[in-house]
């Protein structure tokens, strides 16, 4: 299949049922029920833990320190997004699966002081990151935001939380890295690129959390199931 890329003929219509339920979609990965999140996030409800990858913040901060004129608010926006998350999984941890920070230049003190007024906010929430490869450069987050940082893997059993794809011979890994995404066909020439989760037998790639990043077109094997997000809805694409 070219890209990924899928037609209107190939997108299931939701049902009534499922646009109630639209917001959240409900799977079995290594053994486990979880939840796919259209706000590009995985809830593990029996063990109240929300997994997401490459929030990237700072990055507008580090885009404005090189010379670009990006706007502001991308880093209020995507802890508004995270409040809303949490509270919606009744989560009591967070996993960060990789490039929590964007570059050294965007830990600004804006960006201090705006994830440590989140983190008030949420006292008890235990937050682990998974380092990734922007986090290398960046350099851990401030001792101040109560951030637990390890090197991956991260057993947290039956789940390996990763950044970089891996599908591990024991064990089920959770990963980032990549910010995949898909292409649909309208009709005629239009197209558009939507964020996506990608589920194999032996690992889960979830989409960037950041608004603020890009897309990479996947290219899924015949194992692979894609979750696309389209807005607040998500829905599996035809393998």
């Amino acid at each position: 299949m070219r890209d990924a890329e899928y037609s209107p003929s190939m997108i299931p219509a939701p049902t009534p049922s499922a646009a109630r339920q639209a917001e959240r979609f409900a799977i079995a990965v290594g053994g486990e029920a979880v939840e796919l999140l259209a706000d590009r996030a995985l809830s593990w409800p029996r063990m109240r833990t929300l997994f997401v990858a490459d929030l990237h913040l700072g990055k507008a901060a580090a885009f404005r320190a090189g010379g670009v004129p990006v706007p502001r608010g991308s880093t209020a926006a995507d802890l508004k997004r995270l409040t809303a998350l949490v509270a919606a999984s009744n989560a009591t941890r967070l996993v960060v699966l990789g490039d929590f920070l964007h570059a050294r230049a965007g830990v600004v003190p804006a960006l201090d002081v705006a994830f440590a007024q989140w983190r008030a906010t949420h006292p008890a929430l235990a937050i682990t990151l998974v380092r990734g490869n922007h986090d290398a450069h960046a350099g851990d987050p401030p001792a101040g935001w109560g951030v637990e940082v390890v090197a991956e893997p991260c057993a947290l059993p039956p789940f390996l939380a990763c950044h970089v794809p891996a599908s591990p011979r024991t064990g089920y890994a959770l990963c980032g890295h990549v910010h995949p995404g898909v292409r649909v066909w309208g009709r005629g020439d239009d197209s558009a690129r939507l964020p996506c989760f990608v589920l194999g037998r032996r690992r889960a790639i979830l989409p960037a959390f950041g608004r603020m990043t890009g897309l990479a077109i996947v290219h899924p094997t015949p194992d692979e199931t894609i979750v696309a997000i389209a807005g607040r809805e998500l829905f599996r694409l035809p393998g």
